[in-house]
């Protein structure tokens, strides 16, 4: 690509690595952006995970830094992801171009109805002074690991989250926090915390994978990767969600208009 359209993409991958953090759906800019630049599909699905290695690594500097951490369990929920994020990987490497745009469309416009439907029942967020006190509360400790009866089944489910976000990404924020948050029990903040780290574990298993098949630009991954680093950084160390509104709305047009571009493409 040319130089303008990696500084682009830099700067497009700065919001979705403070989106990623945040709530999720970073990639569901990025990765038609790629494709619309002129990138395959395929190599766009494995090219966009160096980018997400960088961002969560950042992101859980961030979030150890403000003192949220509780490694263990998310370690163990890491875990559980891999074994289907491999299998996941390797079908999305055999995914042809045309087939990975109308799966892409349509993961697309599914989180947008569940993103929509979810927003009319989600409760008032937090004020900026609950936000910070609670992050003043804990920002000397290590986070504990919260102890719930659906811990097991929130285990179990991380399967097939893992073998969702090997294969196409796009979206596996929503399905962590829907895992974590509703099954799970935890707190959103904690959610968030051990979502960055699940993530970026599966992450390397899926570039092994898509590195094997030959279906990563490095150098647009590299540059990528830059600009989600400093959007995991910013969104792991932010208290309050003031512009995600605006984000969410953008996000929402965003995704219509590029679903219908890739159905039609």
């Amino acid at each position: 690509m040319d130089w303008w359209q990696n500084l682009f993409l830099a700067g497009v991958g700065i919001i979705a690595g403070i989106l990623n953090v945040l709530a999720g759906g970073g990639s569901l800019i990025v990765m038609p952006t790629m494709v619309f630049l002129g990138i395959p599909g395929a190599v766009a699905n494995g090219t966009i995970r160096v980018a997400i290695l960088g961002q969560n690594v950042t992101a859980i500097a961030g979030f150890r830094n403000k003192g949220f951490s509780d490694f263990r369990l998310s370690f163990s929920l890491a875990l559980c992801a891999l074994p289907g994020t491999f299998i996941g990987a390797f079908l999305g490497t055999k995914l042809s171009n045309v087939w990975f745009n109308r799966v892409l469309a349509i993961v697309m416009l599914g989180v947008l109805v569940s993103m929509i439907l979810s927003k009319r029942k989600k409760k008032p967020a937090p004020s900026a002074q609950e936000t910070t006190t609670d992050a003043a509360n804990l920002s000397d400790q290590e986070t504990p690991a919260v102890q719930n009866p659906n811990s097991l089944t929130g285990h179990l489910l991380m399967v097939l989250a893992g073998f969702y976000g090997g294969f196409i990404q796009a979206g596996i924020g929503f399905i962590l926090i829907a895992i974590m948050n509703g099954v799970m029990k935890m707190d959103l903040l904690r959610t968030n915390m051990h979502k960055v780290f699940i993530v970026a574990i599966y992450t390397v298993a899926a570039i092994g994978i898509f590195a094997w098949q030959g279906k990563i630009d490095w150098i647009t991954g590299l540059t990528l990767m830059i600009g989600m680093s400093v959007g995991g950084w910013i969104g792991s160390n932010l208290a309050v969600k003031k512009g995600e509104p605006f984000i969410r709305a953008v996000l929402y047009i965003a995704i219509v208009c590029m679903s219908i571009k890739l159905l039609l493409s």
